[in-house]
C-alpha cells in the first residue's frame, strides 16, 4: 500500500485525558517482544532486534494455542472436510490482509500497539470500543482456559483412579469444580498478581511444542486408530446453509493474532510492510497446516460425535493422549496470566485516561488497584468456568469478538487512513483499497452479529 502525504488523526484530547495518563496507557506489549520507545528518532531504521524469520515464529506462536482443540468440532459443524477447508482458505485471505493493514497503519500513525493504532487512526469512539473489546475477549479466553483445565483433569484423574469416569466423579477430590478451583488458586492466581510478566516469555516455546504434539497425536490416532473405536457417521455436507457460519467463531478464535501483531511488527529490524506481508503469509500458512491437520483427522476419527474439546473424545487410559492433555494444561497455566495481564492493562489504561491520575499518585495506588483488579478478574472467570462446562459455548461468544479484531477494526483503520491522504485525484488503487476496507467491516460485522446472536439464542439458552 502506498503511503499518502496526509497525516493520520491522532487527537487524544477529545476527552481531556492527561497526556501523562495517555502515555502510561501504552498497553498490551507482548511479553516476548522488545521494542524501543515510540518516540525514538530512528523510526524505520533497525527499530528492533527481531529478524523476519524470528517474527514468523512469534506470529505462529501467537496464533497457535488451545483453540485447536475445537477445530474438529468446527469441521463437523461446517459440514465436512471440504466445507471446513474452503471456509478456512476464504477467511485466510482476509486474515492476512488485516495483519498487513495493521502494519501499514502502525507505520503511518507511529503507534506501536493494536489499540493505539485504532485510537490514532479512527478516533476516540472506535478506540474505546477496541479497548473494551480486548478486555472482554481476554476475559472470555481466560474462562475458556479454565474450562480446558477442567476437561483435561477429568480424563487424567479418571485414568489415575482406574475407575469408570462416571464413578470417579463421585469422590469429592475428583469433582470437577474442586480440581479446577484448587489448580487455579495454587498455580494461576500467584502467576497473575505480578506487575510485570516478562518471565512468562520463556513458556512460549513450551506452548508451541505442546500444540505441535497434540496435532501429531491426533493425526497418528487417525492413521492408526484404536481397536475399540467403532465406525461413525462422517457428515459430507452441512445440515443447513447457516450451519457453515457456526464454524466461523472457532476459525476466528484460532487465527486471531492481530492484537499482538503490531508490537511484533515494530520489533523487527526492518519494519517494512512488504517484508511483514511475507512474514504473516508464512506464519498463517504454518498455522493453517496445524489447524487443518487437527481439524481433518480429529473430525474423520470421531465424525459427528466429536466433542467440542477433541481430546475429550479419546479414552482416559491412552498414554500418548494423556501426555497431550498434560501439555495442554501446562500451556493453559502459562497462557492465562498473559491473557489476564493484557486485559488488566487495557482496564488500567482506561482508568488512567478517564481519571487523569498523575504518575506520583499512580505509584502509590497502583499496587492496591492491581490486586483488586486481579482478584476480581480471577474470581469472576473461575466462577463462570465452574458453571459453563462446554468450551464450545465460550468460543462461540468470544469468536465473534475475534472477528472484530480480524475484520472490523483493520477495515476501519484502512478506510480512515486512505481518507486522511491528501491527493488531488483519487486513483483506482485508492478506491479499491477503500472498497476493500468497507467490505472487511461489513463482513466482520456480519460474522460478529451472526455468531453472537447464535451464541445467545442457541448455545446459552440450550
Amino acid at each position: 500500500m502506498a503511503q499518502g502525504t496526509g497525516s493520520i488523526n491522532s487527537d487524544y484530547k477529545d476527552w481531556e485525558w492527561s497526556d501523562d495518563a495517555g502515555e502510561r496507557a501504552r498497553l498490551l506489549q507482548s511479553p516476548s517482544v522488545e521494542t524501543l520507545p515510540k518516540n525514538s528518532e530512528s523510526q524505520g531504521n533497525s527499530l528492533g532486534s527481531t529478524s523476519a524469520l524470528g517474527a514468523v515464529f512469534i506470529v505462529v506462536n501467537a496464533a497457535l494455542g488451545a483453540g485447536l482443540l475445537n477445530f474438529p468440532a468446527a469441521f463437523s459443524m461446517a459440514g465436512g472436510v471440504a466445507a471446513g477447508i474452503t471456509l478456512q482458505m476464504c477467511m485466510l485471505i482476509f486474515i492476512i490482509g488485516g495483519l498487513v493493514i495493521l502494519a501499514y497503519c502502525s507505520q503511518a500513525s507511529n503507534e506501536r500497539t493494536y489499540q493505539e493504532v485504532v485510537w490514532a487512526v479512527c478516533g476516540k469512539v472506535p478506540g474505546v470500543l477496541c479497548e473494551v473489546a480486548i478486555a472482554v475477549y481476554t476475559f472470555g479466553t481466560c474462562i475458556a482456559f479454565l474450562i480446558i483445565i477442567g476437561d483435561q483433569e477429568d480424563k487424567i484423574i479418571a485414568a489415575l483412579v482406574k475407575e469408570p469416569e462416571e464413578v470417579g466423579s463421585s469422590r469429592w477430590y475428583t469433582d470437577r469444580k474442586f480440581t479446577i478451583s484448587i489448580t487455579a488458586f495454587l498455580l494461576i492466581l500467584p502467576l497473575s498478581i505480578p506487575k510485570e510478566i516478562g518471565f512468562q516469555k520463556y513458556a512460549s516455546s513450551l506452548s508451541v511444542i505442546g500444540t505441535w504434539y497434540v496435532t501429531a497425536v491426533i493425526i497418528i490416532k487417525y492413521i492408526w486408530p484404536d481397536k475399540e473405536l467403532v465406525p461413525v457417521e462422517i457428515p459430507t455436507s452441512p445440515s443447513s446453509w447457516t450451519a457453515v457460519f457456526n464454524a466461523m467463531p472457532t476459525i476466528c478464535f484460532g487465527f486471531q493474532c492481530h492484537v499482538s501483531s503490531v508490537p511484533v511488527f515494530n520489533s523487527m529490524k526492518q519494519p517494512e510492510v512488504k517484508t511483514w506481508g511475507a512474514v504473516v503469509t508464512a506464519a498463517m500458512v504454518i498455522a493453517l497446516f496445524v489447524y487443518t491437520g487437527t481439524g481433518i483427522c480429529g473430525f474423520l476419527t470421531f465424525g459427528a460425535g466429536v466433542e467440542q474439546d477433541v481430546l475429550m473424545s479419546y479414552p482416559s487410559n491412552d498414554i500418548p493422549v494423556a501426555l497431550a492433555r498434560a501439555f495442554i494444561i501446562l500451556c493453559v497455566l502459562t497462557s492465562y496470566p498473559i491473557l489476564h495481564f493484557c486485559g488488566r492493562a487495557v482496564l488500567e489504561g482506561l482508568w488512567l485516561r478517564y481519571t487523569g491520575i498523575t504518575v506520583e499518585e499512580d505509584v502509590v495506588r497502583e499496587r492496591r488497584r492491581r490486586l483488586l483488579q486481579t482478584i476480581s478478574w480471577f474470581l469472576l472467570t473461575l466462577l463462570l468456568a465452574l458453571f459453563i462446562p462446554d468450551i464450545g459455548k465460550v468460543i462461540s461468544v468470544i469468536g465473534g469478538l475475534a472477528a472484530c479484531f480480524i475484520f472490523v477494526f483493520p477495515g476501519l483503520c484502512l478506510i480512515q487512513a486512505k481518507l486522511s491522504e491528501i491527493q488531488e485525484t483519487r486513483a483506482i488503487s485508492w478506491w479499491a483499497q477503500v472498497s476493500y476496507g468497507v467490505f472487511m467491516v461489513t463482513l466482520g460485522a456480519f460474522i460478529f452479529g451472526q455468531t453472537t446472536a447464535n451464541a445467545i439464542f442457541v448455545d446459552l439458552t440450550a
